[in-house]
């Protein structure tokens, strides 16, 4: 009986203190409580009192960057409607889903609707550091794709969406250990910024594949096939111990397909395990497969309407009667028949391989079925972004034609020859059905333009030519017309040259182009590695090309020069022989040129595949100063060896000779000096030709008559060889011949050759840099330069190795080589490292 009042007393006490309370929380229960209004003012509605209300205005207050009208355009209650508590919880609903706000409150002022809203931040900067794996553009553009971009709406939810699955992205590339930490960094103005900073840690390696199953064939022999493999001391380089899901799957696939290949018909992949160790750095994978017997082919049936004679497709269809079954080879021939009938319009030709598996003879009976569809016809060839070039440029190039039959041979060679142009960052071209016609296409050819013109100021460095300015003004798709004007003026070490060139590739519609160069040079060899010597020379030429198939070229040059040579008491005895016989220091020259280019490459740049050969005769014609020719060839083929590696082999030769009457001069050498019997002067050692050929000299003078001849190739036009452009690791055009100033002297500078000859294996690593902007190699280097085509010798070839990176890097291209060489004789100069900055690839 005593607590009784105890528990009345505590029940008391709890309604006291909870009293103050309930007001408050009636008021914040009523959607349509007006805002910062107690509950007793007499202007306020409580739950219980107001209900529905008609509205007679509406208020928004906690704006800042969104105006009134966007939130009235999307919220659902006007003037004059009855709100009730369904209607707001629809407003409430319609604002949140707009994703500008992060909270939504309704209250009410006698029928005035206050929403008193707290917005979204903007986001001001958006940022992604760490990453490598992933480009940052891509990951840009994912972020944007999806409302993360800077001047959009911040939305927390989405944020952490993103980095779900960036982590996801990174675990399917093996970096089990990445993190991406997001950053929101508040400003002011309902602002923030965005930092996404990824840790991607390192990619898990492939310990161990386990395959159970396999009788027939030898893990090595089926991994040999795969992307993915073990760790291994190449690993560094292949990058095939990296797990990636991706590259599982595809690498299963592979599994399936070399069964298939083999005649093996029922093989099934049972099982696949992929398992990690704790610490998320090693990855195991164990496949189960069930081989199943090997299938032989029982027989091939060509049905259905073949449009050409069943006898002409017979013979590109590889499956054959007796042979193990092969899907690789029923593709093969399903492709071939399909290009043959797309070639000659059937554009929509389908051939459909119907298997007759008989399991009890282990044959499989294959009837390819072809489905030709309608014969199509081309109406029109469409081109869009092209907002400079003119269609006319785009339209020559296309070698499929309008009004003809489609062909897909024409279409793919139409999109190499607009690539091969260089106007265009993307080709592609599609074939879209003409509307209400069943055997009509048009081809559209939709290109992004690039730029083809540039304004080059640049400086660059190399150990030949040491420091060397440029200022060069190109356009190679002059006001779209596709003709090409260059001028450039260019300062070295050794040479001043100022050029102007400009070249329209079709000045007639059968593909001749016609082309004009002009060009003045100073160049002082006494600074090139050579002999020592200077040139002032300057030329004007007129250049023809015409196309005789789609990879070869024949071109023709002819045109005027003049070289004037200034020689010096430390250039070579010979060369100051050369210029006495011919009582000269100027050579003017009517120059012809013809040569025939073919090139297959698949990339202009960075080649992997394809051929280039180049043969040209360059003659003076009869008249001129010296009459002579050059003769020069040079070869470069690429070949694929695997996805790692690819191998150039390359080789040059050139030769030159005189082929006019040698010229055949007296002059006077007296014992310590040379005596000039015109102004009988007594000079330095210095050779000085007499007035009379057949008595020279003085009469008192003990002398004697020197015989000089003028024959051969011009010294000024000599081969050399040597440097990052020939034999690398030797020093620029060092190799060959070398001549000293006088008889006795011991200073013997290169002089060149007549005969040259230079080649080079290259081994190529596309995948050891992530970035077709550069290219790593190891190479052999051999070659050398001969007085004449008589001095050859193999035994004096030289030869090197070594490493090789060539980078197109923002400021220009680059390119390091560091040298050992294998053949060499103790007077050559060697120059194991050498670089190139600058210039042009």
């Amino acid at each position: 009986m005593t607590r009784l009042p105890n528990r009345r007393l505590l029940a008391l006490a709890l309604t006291a203190a909870l009293a103050p309370a309930l007001p408050a929380l009636a008021q914040s229960a009523d959607p349509f409580a007006p805002a910062g209004t107690p509950a007793q003012s007499p202007d306020a509605a409580s739950v219980a009192g107001a209900g529905a209300f008609t509205v007679s205005d509406i208020r928004v207050d906690g704006l800042q960057r969104i105006s009134a009208g966007t939130v009235f355009t999307y919220l659902p209650v006007e003037r004059g409607d009855v709100l009730d508590s369904t209607k707001a919880a629809a407003a409430v609903r319609a604002l949140y889903k707009t994703g500008f706000f992060e909270d939504v409150h309704l209250d009410r002022q006698g029928d005035i609707l206050v929403i008193t809203v707290q917005e979204r931040p903007a986001i001001n900067k958006l940022t992604v550091t760490g990453n490598k794996d992933i480009q940052t553009e891509d990951l840009m553009k994912g972020l944007k794709e999806n409302g993360m971009a800077e001047g959009d709406t911040f939305n927390r939810l989405v944020l952490d969406k993103m980095g779900q699955e960036l982590t996801r992205q990174y675990q399917n590339r093996g970096k089990y250990n990445v993190e991406i930490t997001p950053t929101v960094s508040r400003l002011d103005r309902n602002r923030v910024d965005v930092t996404i900073t990824v840790k991607e840690g390192k990619a898990a390696r492939i310990q161990h594949i386990n395959l159970v199953g396999n009788e027939k064939f030898s893990d090595e022999q089926i991994l040999d096939t795969w992307e993915s493999g073990e760790h291994n001391w190449l690993s560094w380089y292949r990058r095939d111990d990296q797990y990636s899901r991706e590259k599982l799957s595809g690498d299963l696939e592979k599994l399936n397909n070399y069964y298939l290949d083999r005649g093996y018909v029922d093989f099934n992949i049972d099982s696949t395990q992929v398992s990690i160790s704790p610490d998320r750095s090693d990855m195991f994978i164990t496949a189960g497969v069930s081989e199943g017997d090997q299938y032989k082919v029982s027989s091939v049936q060509l049905t259905g309407d073949t449009v050409l004679p069943k006898e002409q497709l017979q013979k590109i269809v590889l499956v054959k009667e007796g042979q193990i079954f092969s899907r690789r080879l029923l593709e093969l021939t399903s492709d071939s028949i399909t290009a043959t009938l797309g070639n000659i319009g059937y554009a929509f030709a389908q051939v459909n391989p119907v298997p007759d598996v008989n399991r009890e003879a282990k044959t499989v009976g294959i009837s390819l079925q072809v489905v030709p569809g309608p014969r199509v016809n081309v109406r029109k060839v469409e081109f869009k972004g092209n907002t400079r070039t003119s269609d006319e440029v785009m339209r020559r190039e296309m070698r499929q034609f309008e009004g003809s039959w489609y062909s897909q041979a024409a279409v793919d060679r139409s999109k190499i020859r607009l690539q091969g142009l260089g106007y265009f960052e993307t080709v592609d071209i599609e074939s879209k059905p003409v509307e209400g016609s069943n055997d009509q296409v048009d081809v559209v050819v939709n290109v992004k333009e690039t730029s083809s013109g540039s304004f080059v100021f640049g400086l660059g460095y190399s150990q030949l030519s040491g420091l060397s300015t440029q200022i060069q003004l190109s356009q190679e798709n002059f006001l779209g017309t596709g003709n090409r004007v260059s001028v450039q003026a260019q300062h070295s070490t050794y040479q001043s040259r100022y050029d102007f060139s400009f070249l329209n590739p079709y000045f007639l519609d059968n593909g001749l182009s016609l082309g004009y160069n002009l060009w003045w040079r100073e160049l002082d060899y006494s600074d090139f590695g050579t002999a020592q010597y200077s040139s002032n020379s300057g030329a004007a030429q007129v250049v023809l090309g015409f196309p005789i198939t789609e990879t070869d070229t024949v071109t023709g040059l002819f045109g005027i020069d003049t070289n004037q040579i200034l020689s010096s008491g430390s250039t070579p005895q010979p060369i100051r022989e050369y210029l006495d016989a011919l009582n000269t220091r100027t050579f003017h020259a009517w120059r012809t040129e013809l040569g025939w280019s073919r090139n297959s490459l698949d990339n202009l740049l960075t080649p992997t595949r394809g051929m280039q050969q180049r043969v040209w005769l360059e003659t003076t014609l009869p008249g001129s100063t010296v009459e002579y020719f050059k003769l020069n060839y040079s070869i470069s083929k690429f070949w694929p060896l695997s996805r790692h590696l690819v191998l150039n082999t390359r080789g040059e030769l050139g030769y030159g000779d005189s082929y006019g009457d040698a010229t055949t001069r007296n002059i006077c050498f007296t014992a310590g000096s040379f005596q000039d019997t015109d102004n009988n002067t007594t000079t330095p050692p210095v050779f000085v030709p007499g007035p009379d050929p057949t008595d020279p000299c003085l009469p008192s003078s003990p002398d004697y008559d020197k015989t000089v001849t003028a024959d051969g190739l011009p010294f000024f036009e000599n081969f050399y060889a040597g440097g990052v452009r020939s034999v690398r690791g030797f020093r620029d055009n060092t190799l060959g011949p070398r001549q000293a100033p006088f008889a006795n002297s011991t200073y013997l500078q290169p002089v060149g050759g007549a005969f040259k000859t230079t080649g080079s294996l290259e081994m190529y690593f596309p995948t050891l840099l992530d970035t077709p902007a550069a290219r790593a190699s190891a190479f052999i280097d051999f070659g050398n330069v001969y007085k004449d085509v008589d001095s050859f010798d193999a035994g004096e070839l030289r030869a090197s190795t070594g490493l090789s990176l060539m980078w197109r890097s923002p400021m220009g291209p680059i390119s390091i080589s560091y040298s050992f060489p294998l053949r060499k004789e103790e007077d050559d100069e060697l120059e194991r490292l050498q670089f190139t900055f600058g210039g042009s690839f």
